[in-house]
């Protein structure tokens, strides 16, 4: 038998142009960097060319390297349609990261939303911090990130989150006012604090909490004042506090991991912004 390229060194190859390298390649495709350099190297020994070379810390495709990606990219592309046309295809995953906030209020509608958007993926959820989204982002471990702030570079803006005060009934500050808030770094503690201080209120942090049911109780306890977007469903047991000055709403971005087909951030997109 002649020599062989194989699909999965080929699939392992291309992961690694469109990833931006062995690791993140590695983590998209539930492997070990290991095994994708392998795949690399039994791809070298095939071809009986250098398809990788270093570039300082990082490595770079050779000219060699760049034509078999191109062919690799053909042969993936009539390997996966041939899969399709049998009915035979691994069922393809997207994996959404969220903050709380938007979980809480969107996640139920948006699960909804990309069931019809992409019937045949398997959807599946993270909750997390924004600063550990964007790490998951950056390393290929979840594929879109719902994180709070305007988009930028490859983000699109989906939407605003409304923002309103909230306290335990019958709560009265007594001097500065106390502020329930997040862990930084986060927006909704940067907002509520800058907030205050445009309208020259006193205020200080008076607890922190590292996630949103934390936040609640603290609130709930009578330890102070949160800033939250609930996208008008009040908190049990909390109360809007219409005394305090109104907060600028935040925006809502949808972020893709490098190498997510367009499609896919278009799906998201579009089912985003239906819940708006």
């Amino acid at each position: 038998m002649g020599r062989e390229l194989g699909i999965a060194p080929l699939r392992s190859f291309v992961a690694v142009a469109d990833c931006g390298g062995f690791q993140r390649a590695a983590t998209a495709l539930h492997l070990t960097q290991g095994a994708v350099s392998q795949h690399v190297r039994r791809l070298e020994s095939t071809l009986g060319r250098a398809l990788v070379e270093r570039d300082g810390r990082g490595s770079r495709f050779t000219p060699d390297g760049e034509t078999l990606l191109t062919q690799a990219r053909r042969i993936l592309a009539a390997h996966d349609e041939t899969l399709r046309a049998f009915a035979a295809e691994e069922e393809p995953r997207l994996v959404i990261g969220s903050t709380e906030h938007a979980a809480a209020y969107l996640l139920p509608g948006l699960a909804a939303a990309l069931a019809t958007t992409f019937p045949r993926h398997r959807v599946r959820f993270r909750i997390d911090r924004g600063a550990q989204l964007r790490s998951a982002l950056t390393e290929g471990r979840i594929d879109l990130a719902l994180l709070l702030g305007p988009g930028g570079d490859e983000a699109r803006t989906v939407g605003e989150l409304p923002l309103a005060w909230y306290s335990a009934p019958g709560w009265t500050a007594a001097g500065p006012i106390s502020l329930v808030a997040f862990d930084a770094p986060c927006s909704l503690r940067t907002r509520a604090l800058e907030t205050l201080a445009m309208h020259q209120l006193a205020a200080e942090v008076g607890c922190e909490a590292a996630h949103l049911a934390g936040v609640q109780a603290a609130v709930r306890a009578g330890l102070g004042v949160a800033l939250m977007a609930t996208l008008g469903e009040e908190p049990e047991g909390l109360t809007v506090r219409d005394d305090l000055p109104a907060a600028e709403p935040l925006a809502l971005s949808v972020w893709p991991r490098r190498g997510l087909p367009a499609p896919v951030l278009d799906g998201a997109e579009r089912a985003l912004r239906g819940l708006f």
